[in-house]
């Protein structure tokens, strides 16, 4: 089953998160199958770009709790993002939850549509935003950030361009992406890929550090009774036992 959609049009290669019976929730294969497309984008001389987006009206559901990836396999898929020789740009215009978030702050430029939505919604099913804060936490500003990460609350395209989060929303996400993928067309590979890897040199020291503590975080969370209630609670769209 193909879960990501790919097209290219003058150089930009558009990789589209097709699964919308699980709204794009990041399973195993859903996220081996973007590691893949990733690296045929960075093998291929013709592709000059990546916008990252999605069918449907969620960019990403967060992980897919039936079946989950691997953090390891997480923690890669964000790397290869970060370490792509070519500038990946996102692409909302839906919803976005817990691990898509992960996604985005990977991305080198993010914009949605002022209609999206966005949450940490990891402290409500037991677990921590552990993976998703390598490239988050270097990205954000850190006291909104603390207080979406603790309280799990839905924000706005607003609130999220304010954090960090994204680079821009507006109205129309196409109408906000045209400078830039006009402006990235115009720019030399070389150019590009020098200058990325001058703006990912922090992210990745973070994820040198850090990534192996964190995934193993990850993985002892969500083996816990608490987490189990969490993603329990979840699937049968009632309260966890927990919740005041």
């Amino acid at each position: 089953m193909t879960l990501v959609g790919t097209f290219l049009e003058r150089g930009v290669r558009t990789l589209s998160l097709d699964s919308a019976a699980t709204r794009n929730a990041l399973s195993a294969a859903l996220v081996g199958q973007l590691g893949d497309a990733l690296d045929d984008c960075g093998a291929d001389p013709g592709v000059r770009a990546v916008v990252l987006t999605h069918t449907g009206s969620t960019f990403c559901a967060g992980a897919d709790l039936r079946d989950p990836p691997d953090p390891d396999d997480f923690v890669r898929l964000l790397r290869r993002i970060l370490e792509l020789g070519k500038p990946v740009v996102a692409r909302v215009a839906g919803h976005v939850r817990a691990g898509g978030l992960g996604l985005l702050g990977a991305c080198d430029i993010a914009a949605a549509s002022t209609a999206a939505s966005f949450a940490f919604t990891e402290v409500r099913i037991g677990v921590a935003p552990a993976v998703i804060s390598l490239p988050l936490i270097p990205r954000t500003d850190p006291r909104a950030l603390a207080r979406l990460y603790l309280t799990g609350e839905r924000f706005d395209a607003a609130e999220a361009t304010r954090l960090g989060l994204l680079t821009a929303a507006g109205e129309d996400v196409d109408t906000v992406l045209a400078p830039v993928l006009d402006g990235l067309r115009r720019a030399s590979p070389q150019g590009l890929s020098e200058t990325k890897r001058l703006l990912t040199a922090k992210v990745l020291e973070a994820f040198d550090r850090d990534a192996a503590d964190l995934t193993a975080l990850s993985a002892r969370l969500f083996s816990t009774t608490q987490a189990r209630e969490g993603m329990t609670a979840f699937l049968e769209r009632r309260d966890p036992a927990w919740a005041l």
